[in-house]
């Protein structure tokens, strides 16, 4: 790999009154603006974070794109805030905030555009007072990174000078189609970028309770002692999707469940579940102990894998469409819509510990959950009224999306004169802790982009440790085609030959 710089000095923070971290001020650009990510999630982010007062004074945002959209661009991202971010129309900050809100076209391979945009950030410097500190979001197809990077640096705006504390990147998955091609996209960037200017952002570590999972592991006493293979039997990591492919047909062409998904979201669920407690939460230390994770999982043997793809079916009693049959799809399609696979971690903690990890478009419901299932006691003393007679075994679930919060299942006796057991759940809820929130999960990650603070994001080594484990199965997939496509019904929860996975372990999938 090419020498690249010594990392810049990350920017400084501002303490408020509320002793919060305020980044120093800066312009937010972002390339590919037309698209929705833009107006969906991150302009209501950014909005929400000026609301809580998280963001400087001095501070602008630059939608750029190759198409000219500097006449409706303000008011289509307002109306994004208004409907993408729970906000009142009427709200007084919201027209101000939009006067910090601009546009600029220009063909991500043009070197005059990239000057003339190098102009336009330096004249809105010296409007807003943002001192040339950058935040770069690529929200643009994987083929535009490079070349959008290899600009930044031809054009000097790829480091910080004088007055300038930082320049940051924000770059959106997928990072790589395979270890290959991640790492060559890897190298290309670090020849113009240090590692601690690279923010590879992952939407699912905006969630809070994948946050959570930390807090729930390391900051309770109660659950920490007996997180380890002397306790637990398995672990379910689900990623379900009721949608179909929403008009993606080429992207998901090429794409498919597993690197849509498994690779990327749920890869990152697992290190958090899995990781030894780190020395501090400073984003190094993170680092290092969710790749030591990946790196003590075994190679996946090929039969310890499942693909699916779904046929026509109803999902929320609406009849739908195959895979096959969206637009702009192969009709012999062998792409994966469902990708399952049984995961082990071999270190002290986990040996003998199976992850059950899985992920799916058009399943019975939208739902992303961890299912941490505990040994069963030595000895059966009680009676239950389930069909085995065995009393069920303790079971936690840590619900991600939607409905976000963690259910504990349990055994408690049944009023009356016999002994007799019955599952009982307790169950702690987001939203009636601390109410409903319009917060997408945005927002703390472009916080943390603009202050420098990597914990949240994906580092070059973790994303060549999970494709490594991932290509070889893509490779015998690609070598041997599925025969059986389409393998399961829309609306349903996949092929049948995902619950032989389990099945042959004497396990089963958890209800969701």
């Amino acid at each position: 790999m090419a020498e690249v710089e010594q990392s810049l000095t990350q920017p400084e923070t501002i303490d408020t009154k509320e002793n919060e971290r305020v980044p120093e001020p800066c312009i937010v650009v972002i390339f590919g603006a037309s698209g929705d990510l833009t107006k969906r999630k991150l302009l209501p982010a950014l909005y929400h974070l000026k609301q809580q007062s998280l963001l400087p004074e001095e501070f602008a945002v630059v939608g750029v794109a190759r198409r000219d959209l500097s006449a409706t661009f303000t008011a289509d991202m307002q109306d994004g805030i208004i409907k993408g971010g729970g906000v009142d129309a009427g709200d007084s900050s919201l027209k101000p905030f939009l006067d910090h809100v601009k546009y600029f076209a220009t063909n991500f391979d043009d070197d005059e555009g990239f000057e003339k945009l190098k102009a336009f950030l330096a004249d809105l410097d010296k409007q807003f007072g943002t001192k040339g500190n950058r935040l770069f979001y690529l929200a643009v197809a994987p083929e535009f990174f490079a070349d959008i990077t290899d600009r930044l640096g031809k054009h000097g705006m790829a480091k910080a000078t004088g007055e300038t504390k930082f320049v940051n990147v924000v770059i959106e998955k997928p990072f790589g189609t395979d270890l290959e091609s991640a790492k060559k996209l890897n190298d290309e960037i670090n020849r113009v970028l240090s590692e601690d200017q690279i923010f590879r952002i992952d939407h699912y570590l905006g969630k809070e309770t994948v946050q959570n999972i930390l807090v729930f592991r390391f900051g309770n006493g109660i659950f920490e002692p007996i997180w380890n293979r002397n306790y637990i039997d398995h672990v379910e990591i689900t990623a379900a999707e009721s949608i179909g492919i929403e008009g993606r047909g080429p992207f998901y062409e090429q794409a498919g469940a597993l690197r849509d998904v498994l690779q990327n979201h749920v890869m990152e669920v697992l290190s958090f579940v899995a990781m030894e407690p780190p020395d501090s939460f400073e984003a190094d230390a993170v680092r290092i102990e969710k790749l030591k994770v990946w790196r003590a999982i075994e190679p996946i043997p090929v039969a310890d894998t499942v693909r699916g793809q779904y046929a026509a079916g109803t999902v929320d009693g609406q009849k739908v469409i195959g895979y096959r049959e969206e637009e702009r799809v192969n009709p012999k399609s062998s792409t994966e819509t469902y990708a399952a696979m049984k995961v082990q971690v071999e270190n002290w903690r986990w040996a003998g510990v199976p992850f059950y990890i899985r992920a799916g478009k058009r399943l019975n419901k939208r739902v992303t959950e961890v299912t941490v299932v505990f040994k069963q006691p030595p000895l059966h003393l009680f009676k239950t009224n389930t069909k085995d007679g065995k009393v069920q075994p303790n079971v936690l679930k840590i619900r991600i999306q939607p409905d976000e919060g963690i259910t504990l299942m349990f055994g408690a006796k049944i009023p009356g004169p016999t002994t007799d057991v019955k599952p009982v759940e307790m169950h702690f809820s987001y939203a009636d802790a601390f109410g409903k929130s319009s917060a997408n999960g945005y927002e703390r990650l472009l916080l943390d982009a603009m202050l420098g603070d990597g914990t949240l994001f994906a580092h070059r080594d973790g994303v060549e440790a999970t494709w490594a484990l991932m290509t070889p199965i893509l490779e015998a997939w690609a070598a041997n085609p599925a025969k059986d496509f389409p393998n399961y019904e829309a609306g349903t929860w996949g092929p049948e030959c995902s619950d032989e996975l389990l099945k042959r372990d004497g396990r089963k999938w958890h209800k969701l």
